[in-house]
């Protein structure tokens, strides 16, 4: 059975998703969620479902080693950041390689590094006229949203969509390929 961690900052849609899916599988399971936001929905979402949720600051998190050592403990197949902000310290990013995966809101390499998340990418999408965006799901390296890409989905930007449009079509994008690809990505 293979083991999956989820870090996320927010709401935890992409999160739970993934949780409801792997649900019941004999091939995975996400077995924690871990967030940087004590107030994040992700938490409640997770305990809901009866998976282990806990948060954790700035210090834990790159200054000291607490929550690496929480991540050897648990011995993650798949790490999956779903919404997640901070950039992942070089020491979890060594402990493991290749097996750390994130969601992106645009067809990298466009629209992503430092601050380009969630409404400022969908909004900057709409800025510069955009006829298509969709989701890319890569490696995590040392830089944000440079990893190899792993999957990319595409949906059209009409010329009258809104941010909130196109933040309504990436969702559904989300909500359809994530879960999909990490099953592949653990068979694979």
């Amino acid at each position: 059975m293979k083991r999956i961690v989820i870090f996320a900052s927010g709401s935890g849609t992409n999160a739970e998703n993934l949780i409801e899916f792997f649900h019941n599988r004999d091939n995975a399971s996400v077995i924690q969620v871990l967030s940087n936001n004590s107030h994040a929905k992700v938490l409640d979402r997770a305990k809901k479902l009866e998976v282990s949720a806990l948060s954790f600051n700035k210090i834990a998190f790159s200054k000291n080693e607490d929550v690496l050592n929480i991540l050897k403990a648990s011995a993650p197949d798949l790490i999956i950041l779903a919404g997640f902000l901070w950039k992942i310290p070089e020491s979890i990013i060594n402990e493991f390689p290749n097996k750390i995966i994130n969601i992106h809101p645009a067809l990298l390499p466009k629209y992503g590094g430092k601050g380009m998340y969630g409404k400022f990418v969908h909004e900057a999408v709409v800025a510069n006229h955009e006829t298509e965006t969709g989701i890319t799901i890569h490696y995590v390296n040392s830089h944000y949203d440079e990893g190899a890409i792993i999957f990319q989905a595409k949906c059209e930007v009409n010329r009258l969509d809104t941010a909130d449009d196109v933040a309504i079509k990436i969702h559904d994008l989300e909500m359809t390929h994530f879960p999909e690809v990490v099953n592949k990505l653990l068979n694979g």
